[in-house]
């Protein structure tokens, strides 16, 4: 044993590749698999011997054939009804119960459920559901789509978890709660959250959750937001250095007891697995757990097993056992940073200074994972290098220690919880106060948008090439050039394109429309969609309610690496226009915005303009008349005439032109403005090259005499789909279709986006993408 200990030594790294590239092949083409073929060739050139290159194709084809089997499988239809269990990875939020399933084969499928009444919901909140079995009754149904190419994706997220598809449940009946092993590791985890909730104070209690056992459901939103641009929100996972802590905390425990430090170390191989199992079993937790297990088998049966080597072997059995962890965000961040670390220990051992080997190791860590988080965020927090060396340290040593200490507390008869809380809760709130303050400037964000695969392997070229000048000792300027030069190609490349481009964002129902200037010279944002809310009962609400500037109009921005908005036009005051302006606020600085006269005095706009408070963008109204240029591209305001505000034929009505190309940019103007608009502007309106239809194609707009005249080369209709409303509708598109008028609708075909080139124009639409 110990000479195949020997043989397979610094080699594990080769077959942790050759299972990713299998891995990704199965699940996208097997085209990829040349990438096996460069990993041959790569370890002929570090001149491994025959058997390890013999090893690495035999593993490489091996496990493609085992994950191309598995992959077969998630295509396969569920069954109804069937018998399916509970994992615990499930989330009650207003009338919805979301969460994944596993049938009688361990197969997972993710489930989604109405609660019908506030006594079925208060009864499902009041159980631990993980491994309760129900016979399910429902329909399987298709992942939506994304609502553009940089929103969340549903049919990812689902491969991700290795899960057979979408099940929307229409009976639930219980059949048994299961008796095995892991049973009772859930029981407790249900009652640690419940036992938190009760005896922590509010303010304390997501935070503890999160940092103890895993559950983040309940952190925050807008802390969960600034911790991300402070590029800490990997605190509140649990990750290595707290499984090391914890590690460390019962070892010294056992030993404490008198306990034998063989027999201490069995206990903690027994005991860390179910600790990963009580924590959530995110990434982070077995990475860390299956290291350290790795380890301390090798130090009791006293073999000598290399860090890099621990790792790789538990990047392997990790992926053998959930193939589509792959592509788990988490997975990747948490193998990437912590490799980052393994390899740069030549590099950090330089530095015996605390607080330089502290900015070392944030260094490593952020320059390796930073291509990575651009293309699944679009962004990185430029503050990180900064705050991780004062804040990793103050939650690793103080404030997660202070939390295990509380929990411990709370379980005794006296009350020393109460007097902790009375001294902890004023100073972590102060903490919580200053993470806010100190978050705010929208400039610490890099945000260069989505690199294709392309840029991803040239970014991480220079990184790379980066890691080699470090452990050179090269000079600083020159490492500081490998790695800003190649960054610094990737933020100016939009500004190098010479093409106009106008995208029509699915918000569903609702308007947003994004205009990019050649050069990025200007970007003019028409609306940010938004959703008509209703008052209903308490049980029926949800924590988070979604937000479609937040969710959708956000990352659409920042996928494009859209940092400024010139000009944001608010076409006028209703939530389906409007809603979402605020959240884009938070987000992106804008300079400038037009509203149409008599607008803000409207409720809808009041959440927008306490928001516009705390920036420093103009406020201006706008009506016919106005006009501007930037470059070859002209802007004029054709609507609305009146300064008295009175609804929809009241939108600010906008007319472009780009050399030759003319659009129209409606709002939700009805007939009777459409008729002063061809009676006023006849000659411009005549063949214009591309329509937004008005009111999303109600039957109140898009009427006869407005299409003859302006006889549009593609027209938009941004309206949801199944929205209640039936926009368009069927006599509107029926007059498109008569006029032999081609039209695209938001809500069926995804985000439009059109790209003006030499008076061309090309047009994209979104679902057809991701159909492919």
């Amino acid at each position: 044993m110990l000479y195949l200990v020997n043989l397979f030594k610094h080699n594990w790294i080769f077959y942790a590749f050759s299972v990713c590239i299998s891995a990704l092949a199965a699940f996208e083409s097997g085209r990829l698999l040349f990438l096996l073929g460069l990993l041959l060739v790569f370890s002929l050139y570090k001149r491994l011997a025959n058997i390890h290159l013999l090893v690495i194709f035999i593993v490489g084809i091996g496990s493609y054939s085992y994950f191309s089997y598995e992959v077969n499988k998630l295509s396969l239809p569920v069954e109804l009804p069937a018998l399916l269990t509970w994992t615990d990875e499930y989330n009650i939020d207003g009338v919805m119960l979301r969460g994944f399933m596993v049938d009688e084969s361990g197969d997972k499928v993710y489930v989604t459920y109405e609660l019908k009444t506030e006594k079925e919901k208060q009864r499902f909140e009041a159980q631990q559901l993980a491994g309760t079995s129900f016979i399910v009754t429902g329909e399987q149904v298709s992942p939506a789509f994304p609502a553009h190419r940089y929103g969340f994706s549903m049919a990812r997220y689902l491969q991700s978890e290795n899960a057979r598809g979408i099940i929307e449940i229409q009976q639930l009946q219980f059949f048994r709660q299961n008796k095995n092993f892991m049973q009772p590791i859930y029981e407790q985890r249900f009652r640690l959250k419940r036992h938190i909730e009760e005896t922590f104070p509010p303010s304390l209690a997501a935070e503890a959750q999160a940092l103890l056992i895993g559950f983040q459901e309940n952190v925050d939103e807008q802390l969960n937001r600034a911790y991300q641009k402070l590029g800490i929100t990997h605190l509140f996972a649990i990750s290595g250095l707290h499984v090391a802590l914890v590690s460390l905390l019962f070892f010294q425990l056992m030993l404490r007891l008198g306990i034998r430090r063989e027999v201490a170390t069995v206990f903690l191989l027994i005991l860390l697995p179910l600790y990963a199992v009580l924590a959530g079993g995110a990434p982070s937790i077995w990475r860390a757990v299956s290291v350290v297990e790795l380890i301390m088998l090798a130090q009791y049966f006293r073999w000598k097993i290399p860090m890099d080597d621990a790792l790789s072997l538990s990047f392997v059995v990790f992926v053998l056992v959930e193939p589509g962890a792959v592509f788990q965000v988490g997975f990747q961040l948490s193998y990437l940073a912590t490799y980052s670390l393994v390899y740069s220990r030549r590099i950090l051992s330089r530095h015996s200074n605390f607080w330089l080997q502290s900015f070392y190791i944030t260094f490593v860590c952020q320059i390796l994972v930073y291509p990575l988080l651009l293309f699944h965020f679009y962004e990185i927090s430029l503050s990180s290098f900064i705050a991780n060396i004062f804040f990793v340290p103050l939650f690793s040593f103080l404030i997660l220690p202070i939390n295990l200490f509380a929990l411990m507390l709370t379980f005794l008869p006296f009350p020393f919880d109460s007097i902790l809380f009375f001294i902890y809760e004023p100073l972590r709130t102060a903490l919580t106060n200053f993470i806010l303050f100190i978050q705010q400037p929208i400039v610490q964000m890099w945000n260069p948008g989505k690199p294709s695969i392309m840029w991803l392997l040239f970014l991480y070229s220079s990184v790379f090439f980066t890691f080699y000048l470090l452990d050179r000792q090269a000079p600083v300027k020159k490492i500081i050039f490998a790695l800003v030069l190649p960054a610094f190609i990737f933020h100016i490349q939009p500004f190098l394109q010479s093409d106009l481009k106008i995208a029509f964002v699915n918000v569903g129902q609702g308007d947003c429309i994004v205009i990019e200037l050649p050069r990025r010279k200007s970007v003019i944002v028409i609306d940010a969609g938004g959703l008509l809310r209703f008052e209903q009962e308490k049980w029926k609400e949800r924590k988070s309610p979604f937000e479609v500037g937040r969710q959708v109009v956000v990352p659409y921005l920042k996928g494009r690496g859209i940092q400024t908005i010139d000009t944001f036009v608010l076409s006028h005051a209703d939530a389906d226009h409007v809603e979402g302006a605020e959240e884009v606020l938070r987000e992106v600085l804008v300079i400038e915005v037009h509203v149409t006269p008599g607008s803000l005095n409207k409720p809808v706009m009041n959440d927008f303009l306490h928001e516009l408070e705390k920036t420093r963008t103009k406020l201006v109204e706008k009506m016919a008349g106005h006009k501007w240029k930037i470059g070859e591209t002209t802007f004029e305001y054709l609507w609305p005439l009146e300064t008295e505000y009175e609804g929809n034929n009241d939108s600010l009505v906008l007319f472009v032109k780009h050399q030759a190309l003319r659009a129209l940019f409606t709002g939700d103007l009805e007939q009777e403005g459409e008729r002063e608009l061809i009676r006023l502007y006849n000659g411009k309106l005549r063949n214009i090259d591309l329509l937004k239809a008005g009111h999303h194609g109600s039957k109140t707009s898009s009427i006869e005499e407005f299409l003859t005249v302006t006889n549009s080369k593609f027209a938009v209709f941004m309206a949801g789909e199944h929205n209640r409303y039936n926009h368009p509708h069927i006599d509107v598109v029926n007059r498109f279709e008569e006029k032999n008028i081609p039209y695209a609708i938001t809500g069926l075909e995804g985000t439009i986006e059109i790209t003006i080139s030499e008076n061309q124009m090309y047009i994209e639409k979104s679902n057809a993408l991701f159909a492919k």
